[in-house]
């Protein structure tokens, strides 16, 4: 007679989690983690390479641009043009680099009336928003002058307290000093775009 074998059986209460549940866990952690890294790594390149990170210093740039603001500057340039906003590097009195807004680029003519605080360049009154002020400051300027091939005249947009182009301690602008063209404000965040009527 065979004998008779006695079974029990118990149950686990705990929750088992299925092993590829765990793994894809892990797969979500790390091809996240990935994607982060990958963009931290395409930002830093692209700034880099195409952009520059320039502080604002002074009133000269009233009211477009103010003390303590960082531009988004372009560092690839294939053109400057009129009403650009650049970085200046060639050497000055102030021994710093100038923010300023291209007012004449070369084969220009460019003249001031300091009476009656206008710009002309090729004989046509220019219409400038974006100053604080008219132009009643003249400086060293003496005009009309013609701009050379490869040079540019600037001035800060707070006409009356900006050393630029107008004073000899900084003239004529060589392209080959301009640093970059400023796209938009990197700071403060809540005002990033450089109005197009601005520029």
């Amino acid at each position: 007679m065979r004998k008779q074998e006695n079974y029990s059986v118990t149950f686990n209460t705990e929750e088992v989690i299925p092993t590829n549940t765990k793994k894809g866990i892990w797969d979500f952690i790390y091809g996240w983690l990935d994607s982060l890294v990958f963009a931290i790594m395409l930002i830093l390149v692209v700034f880099v390479f195409a952009f520059r990170i320039v502080g604002v210093i002074g009133d000269s740039m009233n009211p477009t641009l103010q003390s303590g603001e960082w531009l988004a500057v372009k560092a690839i340039n294939t053109s400057i043009n009129r009403g650009d906003i650049v970085i200046v590097t060639q050497p000055n009195d102030l021994n710093e680099p100038l923010v300023k807004r291209v007012i004449a680029v070369g084969g220009d003519t460019l003249d001031i009336d300091f009476k009656r605080g206008q710009v002309k360049v090729n004989n046509e009154i220019l219409d400038e928003p974006y100053i604080a002020e008219l132009t009643n400051r003249r400086g060293d300027f003496t005009g009309p002058i013609t701009i050379p091939e490869g040079y540019v005249f600037v001035m800060g947009d707070n006409r009356n307290d900006s050393l630029d182009s107008r004073f000899n301690s900084v003239g004529l602008i060589d392209e080959r000093y301009v640093l970059g063209v400023a796209e938009f404000r990197f700071y403060p965040f809540d005002t990033l775009e450089i109005n197009s009527d601005e520029k």
